[in-house]
């Protein structure tokens, strides 16, 4: 099944949120109707030789959580939560990063055993986040697989020096689309 369609029609984009320049896409609509599908496409948009080969998800705060929850609790994987600076109980491992619009830390457990893991969020962007969260990782001694996007705004960024598998892309969203 082919989800874009669908999933376009659920996400709804707000223009100067956070802060003017920025476009937001909230993603609640599509959690609130489409829960199932979403879990779906998120499992068939990673190869299975890659699933396969996964211990944990690396999940970015804070929708990152949820549809790492998704892909953990479908695929019986452990889930491993990459927080904001202070959220986390020591001993951790940070890593300072850039953002469209701030800087910002981010950090996981140090307590945490190598594995082999996938990172997790619900926008690509710029890429600064994932390439934080890929840099945390590897001081934590894991190796990264790759990254599981949902909404991938494939114009914005840079190759990022990882595979990327997304549900949907901005530059193959339905130019007859109502956006809620």
């Amino acid at each position: 099944m082919n989800f874009a369609q669908t999933f376009w029609t659920q996400i709804r984009t707000v223009p100067n949120f956070p802060k003017a320049g920025i476009c937001f896409y909230d993603l609640t609509p599509l959690l609130v109707n489409h829960i199932q599908e979403l879990a779906e496409a998120l499992v068939a948009s990673i190869p299975a030789e890659q699933i396969a080969q996964v211990d944990s998800f690396v999940a970015v705060e804070a929708r990152g959580f949820v549809l790492a929850s998704f892909l953990a609790q479908h695929l019986n994987k452990g889930l491993i939560l990459v927080r904001k600076a202070g959220k986390l109980p020591p001993p951790v491992v940070g890593v300072g990063y850039s953002l469209e619009y701030g800087v910002d830390k981010l950090e996981m457990s140090a307590n945490l055993e190598p594995q082999n893991v996938i990172l997790v969020d619900d926008v690509l962007a710029t890429g600064g986040t994932l390439k934080a969260v890929h840099s945390l990782a590897e001081k934590c001694h894991m190796t990264v697989l790759g990254a599981s996007i949902l909404l991938d705004l494939d114009d914005v960024h840079a190759d990022l020096g990882m595979k990327v598998w997304s549900v949907v892309k901005e530059s193959e969203k339905p130019k007859q689309v109502a956006v809620a």
